[in-house]
């Protein structure tokens, strides 16, 4: 599955937010959209759910624009999990991940539905909260059961808006790996994301946004300390260890 974008615009107010992005996201890949406050990560993942429309521009799924699929079905290719998302009532974790077979349910949840929330309270190590009410989890714990609602869906895209932000170090690293064994299932996931550290450690490709335009695109490759000024306006260093690669703030 790819997702295509081209020439998206989008503004609030008048003012542009996006402008002329373009892009292709392909099957598999751990995608960081990175940029300072304000540079328009979330509004772009939000186009790319239909949650907004850009005021021009096309996206593509798999060859079909965007706007041409109906609700269910796109919820079945695209799950959505938005910065700091709060339960709109309290729940169990069970039911919150079963949620996710919303797309796929005609009246009420079946032995189908049961058996794949099951499968994925599993995979994402939850069995034993199966039964808790979501309001008793910590901050790391329910950043893990939206993901699991989100992957009950069984998407081929999975966007993210800041899955690691007011998590502990060791709750960023579980969220992290996690995403990246999503991505073994040949799912697409695209994180915006704050942490330089975090995005380079675990991502196959980045967008560097600025001002709401594309500064640079690509791979490891354009993580350069020469880009990443130019999107902070402030002095970095790139350094390189044993263990990876690391940009530290600052001047050289």
């Amino acid at each position: 599955m790819s997702i295509d974008y081209s020439q998206i615009s989008f503004s609030y107010n008048g003012k542009n937010v996006l402008t002329n992005i373009t892009g292709t996201f392909q099957k598999g890949d751990f995608n960081a959209v990175v940029g300072p406050n304000g540079s328009g990560k979330s509004t772009f993942l939000k186009c790319l759910d239909r949650i907004l429309k850009p005021k021009e521009g096309a996206i593509l799924i798999d060859g079909k624009p965007l706007d041409q699929y109906p609700g269910a079905e796109l919820a079945m290719k695209i799950g959505y999990v938005q910065q700091s998302a709060q339960p709109v009532f309290a729940n169990t974790v069970f039911n919150t991940v079963l949620l996710g077979r919303k797309p796929y349910i005609q009246w009420r949840p079946g032995l189908k539905d049961k058996k794949i929330t099951e499968e994925v309270l599993k995979e994402f190590h939850l069995e034993s909260l199966a039964l808790r009410s979501i309001d008793e989890l910590s901050g790391g714990e329910k950043q893990r059961v939206y993901i699991a609602r989100a992957m009950a869906q069984q998407p081929s895209v999975l966007l993210l808006d800041e899955p690691t932000s007011n998590l502990d170090i060791k709750f960023q690293f579980d969220i992290m790996e996690l995403l990246k064994e999503v991505c073994k299932k040949d799912v697409t996931v695209i994180v915006a994301i704050h942490d330089l550290n975090l995005a380079i450690r675990y991502a196959d490709r980045f967008i560097l946004l600025k001002e709401g335009e594309i500064l640079a695109i690509g791979n490891h490759d354009i993580i350069t300390e020469t880009n990443l000024e130019k999107l902070y306006n402030m002095k970095v260093s790139k350094i390189t260890a044993r263990n990876g690669t690391y940009i530290i703030p600052g001047t050289k």
